[in-house]
């Protein structure tokens, strides 16, 4: 099993654990905040068990019918997540509005408090794990996992410092106040994931840093005259690179195959956590301009 896999699993695990404590006191107490979380923390089993089998197809090898592999699974999955998540923070806004509209107290705070402070522990060490883990590989799924956690991290300890305040003061308010501080705070952050995502889907290129790294190896490559439509695209787990030398017109294939060959080994040490798929293609001469003006 890859860690990648092993990461879903043991998140979906956490999630599912604090889903039920949280839901069995969030309903006693009444407060929205707890709710709030609880909800989050549903939500987190669910996309954690999407993560799963989404990182499955991921790996999948390429094949006759997807001969480019289904490395997109993933950013499909990263704009799901962050929809879900805004959804949720929606959901969690409404009920803070209800709340202080109604003027609905809460109860349990004791136990309430209690629950925060061992999800907040809980929580803190998951996070640490995960962000290991999207160190390690890269893999949008699991950075969508380690912000979303990372999220719940901060947004528990706002819970738990509203249900201090409300326990000492006796002021509920403060519950739907902090629950809708929350709610806003979690739309926020799945602006990031889904743009990602969508970025992917979109074939955007390549961060400009690694651009610049790539045309550097191969203007420093002996025996290239030059070269155009550099052209570069990811799906989450491969890079794609697409370019045109160009080289002597006399020059031997065997020749420019090694050339080729050097410039793409040099490209992959860029990022050796990824898979790269280099396409060249050899130019007599440099044809730019006369194929962008055919393509005008």
């Amino acid at each position: 099993m890859s860690i990648q896999k092993k990461a879903t699993i043991i998140a979906t695990m956490v999630a599912t654990t604090l889903t039920i404590v949280k839901f069995s006191i969030g309903v006693a107490s009444g407060s929205i905040a707890l709710l709030a979380s609880a909800i989050d923390s549903l939500l987190d089993t669910v996309i954690s068990i999407f993560n799963f089998f989404a990182i499955k197809k991921s790996e999948e090898e390429a094949n006759e019918k997807f001969q480019y592999g289904k490395g997109k699974v993933q950013a499909i999955a990263g704009v799901i997540e962050g929809t879900i998540i805004t959804i949720s923070g929606l959901y969690i806004i409404y009920e803070a509005i209800s709340k202080a509209i109604y003027g609905k107290e809460t109860e349990l705070l004791n136990s309430a408090i209690l629950v925060m402070v061992i999800s907040i522990v809980v929580t803190f060490f998951l996070v640490r794990y995960l962000l290991n883990v999207a160190k390690k590989t890269d893999n949008i799924v699991i950075k969508s996992d380690a912000l979303h956690y990372k999220t719940d991290l901060l947004s528990n300890g706002v819970i738990l410092l509203s249900l201090i305040i409300v326990y000492f003061t006796g002021w509920n308010i403060v519950d739907a106040i902090f629950g809708l501080g929350i709610g806003v705070y979690i739309i926020y952050s799945a602006y990031e994931i889904i743009e990602e995502g969508i970025y992917i889907l979109l074939d955007h290129s390549l961060d400009r840093d690694v651009i610049a790294q790539i045309e550097k190896i191969i203007e420093n490559q002996p025996k290239v005259n030059s070269y155009h439509w550099l052209k570069t695209r990811t799906d989450g787990t491969n890079n794609f690179v697409e370019f045109h030398l160009v080289l002597e017109p006399d020059m031997k294939l065997l020749t420019a195959h090694r050339i080729s060959d050097e410039i793409e080994d040099k490209i992959k040490k860029i990022d050796s956590k990824k898979k790269w798929i280099i396409t060249p293609h050899y130019d007599p001469y440099d044809d730019e301009d006369i194929n962008n003006g055919v393509l005008q």
